[in-house]
């Protein structure tokens, strides 16, 4: 597995759904479009029931490293605050590619309209 999602891992405690909508509600303008997505759709993919185990495990370990607000680099810091969990992000959906669906990335696009509206 690669270091990158083997070291968000230990974040996996870290991740509550209410956290996961704080984090965002809080940053939305400071996390982009592209977190923003990428966050959604690892949420809607973690919540289907046939995603397997262990892909839910590296989601939420990346998604509690996501919320967590000490990491590599400190979300404060201008624009280069989200860049790591734009990579663990990044590296967690290559990982679990194979099981996000269609209706992951479609319901993620419908909450990301919302948030953004």
């Amino acid at each position: 597995m690669n270091n990158t999602i083997m070291k968000e891992q230990q974040y996996t405690n870290k991740y509550s759904e209410r956290g996961l909508i704080e984090k965002i509600r809080i940053n939305t303008k400071k996390i982009g479009k592209s977190i923003l997505s990428k966050a959604l759709i690892l949420f809607y993919a973690a919540k289907d029931p046939d995603t397997p185990v262990w892909a839910k495990s590296i989601i939420y370990g990346v998604l509690g490293y996501f919320i967590f607000p000490i990491d590599a680099i400190p979300d404060i810091t201008p624009f280069i605050g989200f860049s790591d969990d734009l990579t663990a992000m990044i590296t967690a959906i290559s990982v679990i590619a194979a099981n996000i669906k269609q209706s992951h990335v479609d319901k993620a696009n419908l909450m990301m309209e919302k948030i953004l509206n």
